[in-house]
């Protein structure tokens, strides 16, 4: 190929069949489109000098780990420092994101009711909102009877390896929502969700002061990167 060749940027029209990705899905299904052309169809199109699937490649290169998962750590204004993203394509980058929460939540419960029946359930419900973050966060989850979910509330924010709480603050707000009992959830950022012994203190500081006051934690769970370890489940509660 020379020089002059390689100057040249296609059109959506003008790709062959095989780098069209409204063609490539009818033909062979959405699973078949990498994540640069999943998002091409939706971007429609690209800039000058360059095809939708060729701007998604060069954006999907610059996020963290070249891949989907660094659009959830982008604002708008992020999004639109990429050359040939403005607002109409940053909000469409955002709303993907979303939807992609809101679907991984929607999949974790039955019938729209958020009903928890086991740890792997919580945790799918909660997996996308935490695997991607920098930072641990410890969740209270508030449940009723039945297992249904009263309320959810961040409790602290830690470092990049970890986080601050006290069973005082927990306990204060599970009264607040009169939850029956609860679960706690954090994220490890490093990807790993094997327990650290301050997470073994904590969950046993947590445990006792629930069976004084009558509202038992009922899980621990931590969030890795697609993975997950339940405190009930591993018997370390």
């Amino acid at each position: 190929m020379n020089q002059t060749q390689k100057n040249i940027h296609f059109t959506m029209k003008e790709l062959p069949l095989s780098e069209k990705p409204y063609e490539k899905c009818l033909e062979y299904g959405p699973g078949m489109l990498s994540d640069a052309e999943l998002l091409a169809v939706v971007l429609r199109t690209g800039c000058r000098g360059q095809s939708a699937v060729e701007l998604c490649r060069s954006i999907l290169s610059s996020l963290r780990e070249g891949s989907l998962c660094g659009l959830y750590d982008l604002t708008a204004d992020e999004l639109m420092q990429f050359r040939g993203i403005g607002k109409v394509k940053a909000v469409q980058l955002e709303c993907i994101a979303e939807l992609s929460r809101r679907i991984a939540r929607s999949r974790a419960v039955r019938d729209g009711q958020e009903i928890f029946r086991n740890p792997e359930q919580i945790a799918d419900y909660y997996m996308e909102d935490f695997r991607h973050e920098s930072q641990e966060k410890l969740l209270l989850i508030m449940l009723d009877t039945k297992g249904r979910l009263i309320a959810d509330e961040i409790i602290s924010i830690g470092t990049v390896d970890r986080t601050l709480a006290s069973p005082r603050d927990i306990f204060l707000k599970a009264l607040s929502h009169r939850a029956v009992t609860i679960v706690l959830l954090h994220n490890h950022p490093s990807g790993n969700p094997e327990p650290s012994e301050a997470d073994l203190l904590l969950t046993r500081q947590v445990r006792e002061c629930g069976e004084m006051i009558g509202i038992p934690l009922v899980d621990h769970i931590i969030i890795g990167d697609r993975r997950s370890v339940s405190f009930a489940l591993e018997r370390l509660l």
